[in-house]
């Protein structure tokens, strides 16, 4: 079972303060450092007491930046929105990034929910979003799949390509690893079966995540893919502490409920939280992201690195 660490930087963290946490979670063993793509934080969620500030961080530029100052860890966004970026110049940066890292960043796309931060900065939101998305992986995949010396052109009802040399290229071959997740039962699976490494669902018990990991390995099935090489993911709010009082302090700073916490999501003691991994597990999942609401928790991350990594094999 992998184990990542994954952020929410726009509820209010600085670069410096997220390199401390990239550094720590390579120097603890997790497999990964992730973190979300948004430009403004999320209302309900927790903010960190300077209630938001500094402000967001370009995901990508900040991913760039990570892979200089890590030499491990493997980097990624869980998930950018394709409202942010024109396909083109995500491939550009994406591989870019995967260079400068050697090889070790992974993209999460999806269609974008937060329709307030749009606004707030000016990009369009538009109703069809996920039409954006099945454009966006198919060029994203045809500019890196595209040979050295080739041409790559593309032509839809939203992005058109004419004649591009399809540069740079990414380290990894063929491309870096594609993740794609959502609840949707009709066209999140089917892009996931067509282009995806790896499916990611969360935020919810293994009850309520079940249907949607075994109705994506349905879609593949359908579509000629060994669902066997679809990964399966989980991305879940993490709150585990040595006792029950160290659990409800820590829930309590990110304002959650350490009781709502253990039924849609990993909290409680180290050997509750194994458990409740083994659940996961059992439904086909092999990789967990752990979202961790409060970045200067540094203790949680060394605590679940120490305790619960070494038993789940």
């Amino acid at each position: 079972m992998d184990l990542r660490i994954f952020t929410e930087p726009q509820q209010g963290a600085s670069h410096d303060e997220l390199l401390r946490l990239a550094q720590l979670t390579e120097e603890c063993g997790y497999d990964a450092f992730f973190r979300s793509d948004h430009l403004m934080a999320a209302e309900g969620m927790y903010t960190s007491q300077a209630g938001g500030v500094p402000g967001p961080t370009d995901a990508w530029s900040q991913l760039t930046a990570l892979a200089r100052e890590t030499s491990r860890v493997r980097l990624g966004t869980l998930v950018s929105p394709v409202t942010f970026r024109a396909p083109g110049l995500l491939a550009i940066q994406v591989a870019q990034a995967d260079q400068m890292s050697g090889g070790r960043v992974e993209l999460g796309l999806g269609a974008g929910w937060y329709e307030a931060e749009h606004r707030a900065y000016g990009i369009p939101f538009p109703p069809r979003r996920f039409d954006l998305l099945e454009e966006q992986l198919a060029i994203i995949t045809g500019l890196w799949s595209t040979p050295v010396g080739k041409r790559f052109s593309f032509s839809g009802e939203h992005y058109q390509l004419e004649d591009s040399p399809a540069l740079p290229k990414p380290v990894q071959s063929p491309y870096p690893p594609i993740i794609v997740g959502g609840g949707g039962p009709r066209r999140t699976p089917v892009l996931a079966a067509t282009y995806a490494a790896e499916f990611n669902a969360g935020f919810a018990g293994p009850a309520e995540l079940a249907p949607r990991f075994e109705r994506v390995r349905e879609v593949c099935a359908e579509l000629g893919r060994d669902p066997a090489t679809l990964r399966l993911s989980a991305a879940l709010t993490v709150c585990c502490g040595r006792d029950d009082a160290e659990v409800a302090r820590r829930a309590e700073l990110i304002g959650r409920d350490p009781g709502e916490l253990r039924s849609s999501g990993l909290a409680g003691t180290p050997a509750e939280v194994v458990t409740r991994i083994g659940e996961f597990a059992a439904l086909g999942v092999s990789r967990i992201y752990l979202q961790l609401l409060d970045i200067a928790d540094f203790d949680q991350v060394e605590l679940i690195a120490a305790e619960v990594a070494p038993q789940l094999g």
